[in-house]
């Protein structure tokens, strides 16, 4: 529940030469838009979960200080959490940014929405929003590298209106409406606005004008429609300032740019890094070399087809099959003595549970949909955690879930963001330079071969 508008503290400008603080709602999530930074010219560190501080040797600098950033990422596993449960982690969050410096919040959801009625997106933005003193919110799923657009209101992927996508049929969060303001209207008392296309074309003082009147008019949330990456750099420059943003990467992307920017056009030596000394643009972390696996879990149609491309090739699988082996420990057991049975000279090998919509429905019926989530994540935690003992130094992880599983059982809580396998689509590597690199893909990202290629023997 919302509290009056009356009892808000006031907006107010942020430092922008203080670090962005962006909170993602999964780990896929976070590393699109942690390498959508870092593309911008931001030096960007990536965060799983809230860090319990900043000592350490993870943090990988003298007396536990961070590396060198323009921004910090805290990737959660919010998305499929109960509102309650994504709020407070997102407060934690909050919490720890600010801890840093972080002078600006942008939260980071999918740009699918990926929301029920039920979900959290409108109470996290409710939380944030009264914890910063924002309103009016600039946001927007609109990704357009992703094929993800808004307009009038309406979101669209690949071209085709958000209802009528595969989306529909998601397991977890069916989108059966593709109309923005109702689907955020559901999940908060507050009100909810719009920018139209025509204002964000006529630049950013249009926009922040627009914004203002929003505000005006009682609106705490204003969804911009943006259909080309122009439109997001328009917007991230309108958003400057704001002390919450909302969004999927692109948008993230044109604050990134604005930022840079604004930066570009300082007096030599008037800007300083939250770290110390004004950072320079630095290359990615080359892709990482080594044995590699992929570990799948996403049954977005994309992954089954990037799946597909891995067996066809030839290269050896094992499907985790929970209904057959229904306790995680054996699951995982069998699935590694299957792996250390390989003869050598196959290919990357690739374990996955993922499965199509029907095969999907016949496991969820048969174990239940959170039992049957939680055997595999723990499985496929338990075999990336085994993979890593027996000397793989790349593990390919494809879907939120599975990728949320890989890190946790790995124990890694902090990254460089390396070279992009795909577009948003980055090798991650831990703080402290300790192996496995990692490839944390989003179920409907990359090309049909993005998983035969990312696993691939160097050449």
């Amino acid at each position: 529940m919302t509290e009056h508008r009356d009892s808000r503290p006031p907006a107010h400008p942020t430092d922008r030469t203080a670090p962005l603080g962006v909170i993602a709602d999964d780990f896929t999530g976070a590393t699109d838009v942690a390498v959508a930074l870092r593309r911008a010219g931001l030096r960007t560190l990536l965060f799983f979960g809230v860090p319990d501080g900043t000592d350490g040797p993870d943090h990988g600098s003298p007396g536990g200080r961070l590396p060198e950033h323009e921004a910090l990422v805290v990737a959660l596993k919010s998305r499929m959490a109960p509102p309650d449960d994504a709020v407070a982690s997102s407060a934690a969050a909050l919490e720890w940014l600010r801890a840093q410096g972080a002078g600006q919040i942008y939260l980071k959801f999918c740009s699918t929405f990926d929301s029920t009625p039920r979900g959290n997106i409108g109470p996290v933005l409710d939380r944030l929003a009264r914890a910063t003193g924002a309103g009016p919110v600039p946001l927007t799923p609109s990704s357009p590298e992703h094929l993800r657009t808004q307009y009038q209101g309406c979101l669209f992927v690949d071209d085709v209106l958000l209802a009528e996508s595969p989306m529909r049929d998601h397991p977890v969060t069916p989108m059966t409406d593709s109309y923005l303001p109702r689907l955020l209207r559901a999940q908060t008392r507050e009100q909810v606005a719009l920018v139209a296309l025509r204002t964000v074309r006529e630049g950013p003082a249009a926009v922040r004008a627009a914004l203002e009147r929003a505000g005006a008019r009682g609106a705490r949330y204003v969804l911009a429609d943006g259909i080309d990456e122009s439109d997001l750099r328009t917007l991230g420059r309108a958003a400057l300032g704001a002390p919450l943003v909302a969004g999927a990467a692109g948008l993230a992307a044109g604050l990134a740019h604005a930022y840079a920017e604004e930066r570009a056009a300082r007096p030599p030596g008037a800007e300083r890094s939250a770290a110390g000394d004004a950072p320079e643009a630095e290359a990615a972390p080359s892709a990482p070399d080594g044995p590699a696996a992929v570990l799948a879990g996403s049954c977005s149609r994309r992954t089954l087809e990037q799946l597909a491309a891995l067996i066809d090739a030839g290269r050896p699988w094992y499907r985790l099959d929970p209904v057959a082996t229904p306790d995680p420990e054996a699951l995982a057991e069998a699935a590694l003595a299957w792996y250390g049975a390989l003869p050598p000279g196959g290919g990357a090998p690739v374990l996955y549970s993922s499965a199509a919509p029907g095969k999907l429905r016949e496991i969820q019926r048969e174990l239940g949909v959170e039992r049957s989530a939680a055997v595999l994540e723990r499985a496929t935690g338990l075999i990336a955690a085994g993979l890593a003992g027996r000397g793989v130094r790349r593990l390919v992880a494809a879907g939120g879930e599975t990728s949320g599983a890989v890190v946790a059982a790995l124990g890694i809580t902090g990254a460089h963001v390396g070279a992009e396998a795909a577009r948003g689509v980055p090798w991650i590597h831990p703080l402290g330079g300790r192996p496995p690199a990692l490839l944390l893909k989003s179920g409907n990202f990359g090309g049909p071969g993005l998983l035969l290629d990312a696993s691939a023997d160097p050449v």
